[in-house]
């Protein structure tokens, strides 16, 4: 599984370049020590890494990195690759452009800004309900070498594919009206990306770097895997270093300002991440998931208003808004959908939320005055 840190090097790919100046990271003077239970252990971060293939683990707050380490021959030089993390800086980015009126408005149909989708069911699709992943198009996504999203992959990956377009456009089968329930798709992402993309007459990439990448203080240059025409697969593949994946979600936790810059409208955080009403089809609980759904983020189970950034075989950022609190983790899990080794992340990062929860009421008392 080499290829998640050298995906870049297999595709064409679309250069984000970095910050002239990085934003600082301080590092934690005592390094971070918590435990969490899980099949009824007390374990430790250091058994968390011997029992898992995880590849990069990055726990910070605020301005402070408080772990850091990796395996498997991977470094902080390397860049890590994304898979379906990459939704959320697309949904981050239709923020962007609704704010700079390069989007009128997330109720248009797709087609009123990517014209080559007229006369195709996705294209009357609203940007809401793509964000939401609540289009009504028949979209296999099971992870088989033979569903719609396999098949998209392969057609958007290949030097002789029809276009990013064209592709979209054969899944044009609706089961049921826009915004009436959910159903988990990498076509919506895809089809985000392209209305991106025309709104704003950018790359996705040179839109990333010029609104997101550089004015967070991103360390080191960042890319984004194209299909053979130059437009971005918006769903997956974009591959970045660790400690930047860390400045995005402390970017998200501290409501969409950071290294002194508000860079994404928080007014658009908060409705990207508010809970839907209980019972609506995005709802905490509903399906398969513990969480709900956002514009393009996963929403965490409880009150605290976490969630997170996720992608197959392990990848994932978990974001704390109350406590500033940011989990990055990647990995080479064996399977995309990976029970046994997600609900042991789960313990962890709920373990980490209790310790440190704890620990400052602990302080806020007086229990670290002696």
């Amino acid at each position: 599984m080499g290829n998640y840190s050298h995906f870049d090097s297999f595709y064409p790919s679309n250069l984000v370049l970095k910050a002239a100046t990085p934003s600082r990271l301080n590092r934690a003077a005592i390094p971070l020590d918590i435990t969490y239970r899980y099949q009824n252990q007390t374990l430790s971060l250091r058994d968390y890494l011997s029992r898992n293939p995880t590849t990069g683990l990055l726990i910070a707050r605020d301005d402070t990195i408080l772990f850091e380490q990796y395996q498997y021959a991977r470094s902080d030089h390397d860049r890590l690759m994304s898979e379906s993390m990459a939704k959320t800086l697309v949904g981050i980015m239709i923020g962007i452009a609704v704010s700079e009126h390069k989007i009128h408005s997330i109720d248009d149909a797709a087609q009123v800004y990517v014209p080559g989708l007229k006369g195709s069911e996705i294209g009357t699709v609203s940007i809401r309900a793509l964000l939401h992943m609540a289009s009504g198009i028949r979209f296999q996504q099971n992870y088989t070498d033979t569903d719609d999203d396999t098949t998209m992959h392969r057609e958007l990956l290949s030097s002789k594919g029809p276009g990013s377009v064209a592709v979209v456009k054969q899944f044009n089968t609706r089961l049921a009206a826009s915004n009436t329930f959910f159903s988990y798709a990498s076509l919506n992402t895809e089809v985000l990306g392209l209305v991106l993309s025309h709104a704003t007459g950018m790359t996705l990439s040179s839109y990333l770097e010029t609104r997101i990448w550089q004015p967070m203080g991103a360390e080191a240059d960042a890319r984004w895997v194209t299909d053979h025409t130059g437009q971005e697969l918006a769903w997956c593949c974009f591959n970045a270093t660790l400690r930047d994946y860390a400045r995005v979600g402390l970017l998200l936790a501290h409501g969409g300002e950071f290294n002194g810059k508000q860079i994404i409208p928080r007014s658009w955080i908060v409705d990207a991440t508010k809970p839907a009403p209980p019972g609506s089809l995005l709802a905490l609980g509903r399906g398969q998931h513990p969480g709900g759904y956002g514009y393009q983020i996963w929403l965490m189970p409880g009150s605290r208003g976490a969630f997170a950034l996720e992608g197959v075989y392990g990848q994932r950022i978990f974001v704390d808004p109350q406590s500033g609190l940011v989990l990055v983790h990647t990995a080479v899990r064996t399977q995309a959908l990976d029970a046994p080794g997600e609900a042991e992340l789960r313990a962890l990062w709920d373990g980490l939320l209790t310790q440190f929860i704890s620990s400052s009421a602990s302080a806020a008392s007086g229990g670290f005055g002696e």
